[in-house]
């Protein structure tokens, strides 16, 4: 989940279009209503900015009560990478993973930029959050946000957690071949849907089909984990995809909470 309570927050459209008020107290009392106990926030990007400065989401996730754990927005320059590494080392006992923008950043998953970040990840057992896929604005560049792009990484750091954001949207069967061939990777449902405008209701349906076809090519629901990606997507709407998914109600509970509370350590 994103928030930043900021009037430059670039996700305010989205929230917007969404209905929503995005706001601190609108998230926690969300959370409490569909019985969520934990989560994980991000920074959101910011207009004209990278992203919101990490110690503000530390700040937000303080004020939850505990209810937020925060991820740790990592840009590509040396110097962002050591004031990432810097923040997480203050707050070790909160911070639960690292997040890195591909497709919003000029680099890669494997540029050597990252090197220090992914030594830290991998030393203290940290996921590494990737955005994979469809970018939410025009300038993104997929060539670098495409899934496979994590292939490289995780033959060459297989003692690293990797988690594919967003599924590697609208490249589902990619992400199902690196989930079942790498035994770190990891994808989630977040930010998959947004508006209702046209086929809003097939093109649910066709999300539902094409994550359960990938739960049957890797074999189990082991690695998928929930998420909103908020206010991209309503909770609302993230749940009812889980409910549609075609698989044994074991399966979404593991994609609800047990898989997030195992990886994240929640």
């Amino acid at each position: 989940m994103h928030l930043s309570e900021q009037e430059d927050d670039a996700l305010i459209r989205f929230a917007r279009t969404n209905g929503l008020r995005y706001t601190l107290d609108e998230l926690l009392d969300t959370m409490k209503g569909y019985g969520i106990v934990r989560g994980l926030l991000l920074s959101p990007p910011l207009q004209g900015a990278p992203s919101l400065p990490n110690d503000k989401i530390i700040t937000l996730c303080t004020r939850s009560g505990g209810m937020l754990a925060p991820v740790v927005t990592v840009e590509p320059t040396a110097k962002d990478v050591k004031t990432a590494l810097q923040i997480a080392e203050e707050n070790k006992k909160e911070v639960k993973a690292f997040k890195v923008r591909l497709g919003y950043v000029k680099a890669s998953a494997e540029s050597p930029v990252f090197s220090g970040l992914y030594d830290y990840a991998e030393s203290e057992g940290l996921p590494v959050l990737f955005h994979t896929g469809d970018t939410a604005f025009s300038t993104g560049d997929l060539a670098r946000s495409h899934p496979l792009t994590l292939d490289g990484l995780a033959n060459k750091r297989e003692g690293l957690t990797i988690i594919a954001c967003h599924f590697g949207n609208p490249w589902f069967e990619d992400v199902a071949e690196l989930i079942y061939k790498h035994p770190s990777v990891y994808t989630d449902i977040s930010g998959l849907i947004t508006g209702s405008k046209g086929y809003a209701e097939k093109y649910v349906e066709w999300l539902a089909k094409k994550i359960s076809e990938a739960i049957y090519f890797a074999g189990s629901a082991e690695k998928i984990i929930f998420g909103t990606d908020y206010p991209v997507t309503k909770h609302s709407e993230a749940l009812d995809l889980v409910r549609r998914l075609d698989v044994e109600e074991g399966d979404k509970e593991k994609i609800l909470w047990r898989n997030a509370e195992r990886v994240f350590g929640l």
